[in-house]
């Protein structure tokens, strides 16, 4: 018995182009705001304080200590981060924001939550809880995380 074509479109083909489209608005804010998704990154994670290490703080982001230092170096040209050693252990960097870094932040924080209200514009409240609770069911569906509801 042959199977005509589905009804809708594949679930990952809808899921990655609404991902892409969201994404790119997003990075479009962010640079309009004077930053970068990258930056935007690193910024939240060194002004949270919730990391020990800078090698803790790549794997926060998802990517490489050489790549975060890449990061890190060209936010400390700009003057938005401030990075010293620790003098009881040397092996120990921590970073922190400057009033410029706390400034972007702020500017990238606002442009941030823009793009929130934007995507949530057209779901209702009880949609927006659904739409987390069935994307928290679709990663843990290929294996990144339980789903909150099992």
């Amino acid at each position: 018995m042959s199977r005509g074509p589905p009804q809708t479109p594949p679930i990952g083909l809808q899921l990655g182009r609404t991902a892409r489209v969201a994404s790119l608005a997003f990075e479009r804010e962010l640079r309009a705001a004077g930053g970068s998704l990258a930056t935007w990154q690193v910024l939240v994670l060194v002004r949270s304080r919730q990391w020990g290490t800078q090698s803790q703080l790549a794997e926060a982001m998802g990517i490489t200590g050489a790549t975060l230092t890449h990061h890190l170096n060209a936010l400390e040209t700009q003057g938005l981060v401030r990075r010293w050693r620790e003098a009881d252990d040397r092996r120990v960097q921590q970073v922190e924001l400057t009033a410029g870094g706390v400034a972007l932040f702020d500017r990238l924080r606002t442009a941030a939550a823009s793009h929130d209200a934007r995507l949530r514009s057209q779901l209702t409240e009880a949609e927006t809880a659904q739409l987390a609770e069935l994307l928290d069911k679709l990663r843990a569906g290929v294996g990144d995380q339980p789903a909150a509801s099992d």
